[in-house]
Parts: C-alpha cells; structure tokens; sequence
C-alpha cells in the first residue's frame, strides 16, 4: 500500500501564492498582501506565513524592498527548467532514452490516478512505465496512465519503445491537443515492484510528482506518476506549465 504524506501547511500557501502570480492576480511589480492579511485570508498563523513567503523569495518569486514591503517579482528565469519533469514526461523518446520500459500493459486506474481522469474506481486504463538510468543506476520511475479509448490502435499499445513521445503521437494520431500541465508533489513510500526497480532499501520513501496533462477544456490526456528517490533527489515545490 501507498501512503502518500501532505506537504506542510507553508507549502500549500507557498503554492497558492505562487499560482496566483502565474495567473496574473499577484502583478509583477505589486505589493503582496500584508503578513496580517494573508493570516487572517487563509486562516493559518503568524510563522507558517512567514516561511511561505520566506520560501517563495528564497525562489525568486518575490523579494523584500526596504519601506515599500513584499514585491512580486514574477516568474524565476530558472523555473522552466524545474518544469522539466512534466514536459519530459510528454516528450520522451523511449527508443533513444537512457533508460528501459519495463512494462505496458491494462491495468486498473490507481485511485490517485483516477481523481484526476474522471473515471470510476477499478476502470482500466493503459500503463506505460519507464525506467530512466543515469550511468546504469535508476534514477527516476515514470509510469504513465491513459484513458483506454484515448489510446485505442495507436501505438501506445505497443510494448516496444515510443519514437518521437506521447504527446506528439496523440495529437497525431488522436487530433487532441494538450494545452497545460499541473504537477503536483507528494511523499509516499513506494509499492514493492517500485522500489525494486528504483533499488531502494526497505523504509525509503520516494517523492511522487503527478503529472496531469490537460486539453484546453481541463480533460486530462494523460497522467505520470515520476517517482524520485527521497535519498537521491530533492524537491519541495509543485510548478505549472503554460
């Protein structure tokens, strides 16, 4: 079984606050709302609002100006490459990847997987899982969930490695669009067959990135399960590509 662990309290309002400056709300170049206002706003105390803000000018999103307070500064130069994980799992080239597929096949929907699908508990879906390795070590589990009508006679099906990505043989072959992605972060200890294949010693959790691929109505495509190595990797933040 899976347990999957919420991130802390500064977290979540770490990510809100971010979100709303992806989406224009907070303006780069505005004023944050006070400590005392996001207190009251969100419910949660004086410290857990300090360290998310603290984090978020650690990461570039803010900054502190002396007599004029919390100014936005807008989306960090460095954030598309920590979008990597999502768009990568969208492009991979599993034939030139490092790396093996290690398994495709129906499978039923994970319940965390289904949410986000809009399908029923035990609906079958298709499972495509790689292993990415870095000089022979495994470094990262990518297991990837399609709708089953979605991925009817395409190659998806197929157990030998995908040329060119998903998400350019969908739009291809499928005429759908991806539009947007969400990733969103959690710790969890891993499954049996996931920590053999990432070779993790007993008790070591992993860092879950859900990534949710989503056409300009919201539906989601697609949805990868990206999990690191807790001892390996660090990762704090959920970020979303536009």
């Amino acid at each position: 079984m899976a347990y999957e662990v919420e991130a802390p309290k500064y977290v979540r309002l770490a990510q809100t606050i971010q979100r709303r400056i992806e989406d224009g709300t907070y303006a780069p170049g505005t004023r944050v709302p006070s400590e005392n206002q996001l207190v009251q706003s969100f419910g949660m105390s004086r410290p857990t609002v300090v360290r998310a803000l603290e984090l978020l000018k650690r990461d570039g999103w803010l900054e502190s100006r002396q007599g004029y307070g919390t100014i936005v500064r807008g989306r960090p130069a460095g954030a598309e490459q920590k979008d990597r994980r999502g768009s990568e799992a969208l492009a991979r080239d599993e034939s030139r990847a490092s790396g093996r597929l290690v398994d495709v096949g129906h499978v039923s929907v994970p319940a965390r997987v289904a949410s986000v699908l809009g399908l029923p508990k035990r609906a079958k879906v298709l499972m495509r899982r790689f292993l990415v390795e870095e000089d022979g070590e495994p470094v990262e589990l990518v297991s990837s969930y399609f709708p089953a009508g979605l991925v009817e006679g395409t190659e998806l099906e197929s157990a030998a490695p995908l040329s060119g990505g998903t998400r350019a043989h969908l739009e291809a072959r499928k005429k759908v669009r991806f539009d947007h992605v969400t990733e969103r972060v959690s710790a969890r200890l891993p499954e049996r067959d996931e920590a053999e294949l990432l070779e993790l010693p007993d008790g070591v959790p992993v860092l879950s990135v859900l990534v949710v691929a989503c056409d300009a109505s919201g539906q989601a495509l697609q949805v990868s399960d990206v999990l690191l190595p807790a001892d390996r990797q660090e990762l704090e933040d959920t970020y979303r590509l536009n």
